[in-house]
C-alpha cells in the first residue's frame, strides 16, 4: 500500500491522511475524551435499596449497580453480609459523567438522602452492614469527600459528629439478581412505602435541578 502512495507523490499520502487517518484518530481522541469524563465512585449508606434509588434519578448518572464492598471474603452473598461477618457494607457503584454533575453535588445529594451520623444504623437497619461510606476511585474524589464533610461539620448542618468512613475503594462484589433496580420493581412493598418513598419527596423537594425528567 505504501510503496503505491510514494510512487504517486505526497500529494496523495495527503489525501490519505485527510480523508481516512485524520477522521480515525479525531473519533479515536474524542471517545478516549468521553470515556476519561465517566468516573466511579462508591456510596454507603444503609439498605442500597434507598442508595439505588435516589441515584437512579440523578441527571448525569450513568449506571448504579447495589453491592457489597470493604469486606474480607471474596463473592459474599447477601444472606452472608447480613450476618456482618464478611465485613462487607451494602453500598451502590456509582458511574457518572463529569461533565453532566460535579461529585460535590452527589455527595450533597448523599448527606442529603442518608442519616451520617449514626454509626452502623439507618433507622431500624442495624449492623455494620448498614454503616455509611464513601470509597473513592481517585485521590481527588477523597480530597473533595474530606472537603465536604469538614465544610458539613463547620456549618453544623447535623447535630451529631459525622460518622461516615472515607476510604480508597476495595473489589466491590454486585448484588444478586433480586436486589436490582428494587424500589422501581416493588414500590407497593411496606418497606419501599414507608422508608424508601419519604427519601423520593425528599429528592424532589431539595434537588429538583438534577432530576431525569422522567423522575420529575
Amino acid at each position: 500500500m505504501f510503496d503505491k502512495i510514494t510512487k504517486y507523490g505526497c500529494f496523495e499520502v495527503n489525501k490519505l491522511y485527510k480523508h481516512l487517518i485524520y477522521p480515525i484518530l479525531y473519533v479515536y481522541l474524542f471517545n478516549l475524551t468521553k470515556k476519561k469524563l465517566i468516573k466511579t465512585i462508591y456510596f454507603a449508606g444503609g439498605c442500597f435499596w434507598c442508595t439505588e434509588a435516589v441515584f437512579q434519578r440523578i441527571k448525569g448518572v450513568v449506571n448504579v449497580q447495589p453491592g457489597y464492598i470493604d469486606g474480607h471474603v471474596k463473592n459474599p452473598a447477601y444472606r452472608e453480609v447480613c450476618t456482618g461477618r464478611t465485613g462487607h457494607t451494602e453500598a451502590i457503584s456509582i458511574q457518572y459523567e463529569e461533565s453532566q454533575i460535579q461529585l460535590t453535588d452527589l455527595l450533597l445529594i448523599f448527606f442529603n438522602t442518608h442519616d451520617p451520623t449514626t454509626l452502623n444504623r439507618q433507622g431500624n437497619d442495624i449492623g455494620t452492614q448498614y454503616r455509611s461510606g464513601i470509597y473513592y476511585t481517585t485521590t481527588e474524589q477523597k480530597e473533595t469527600a474530606q472537603m465536604v464533610v469538614n465544610q458539613l461539620t463547620k456549618e453544623k448542618v447535623f447535630q451529631a459528629k459525622i460518622v461516615t468512613e472515607i476510604k480508597e475503594a476495595t473489589p466491590f462484589y454486585e448484588a444478586e439478581e433480586g436486589h436490582q433496580n428494587y424500589y422501581n420493581r416493588n414500590q407497593e412493598q411496606p418497606y419501599c412505602s414507608f422508608v424508601i418513598h419519604p427519601k423520593m419527596e425528599k429528592l424532589k423537594q431539595y434537588f429538583s435541578n438534577h432530576l431525569n425528567t422522567s423522575y420529575e
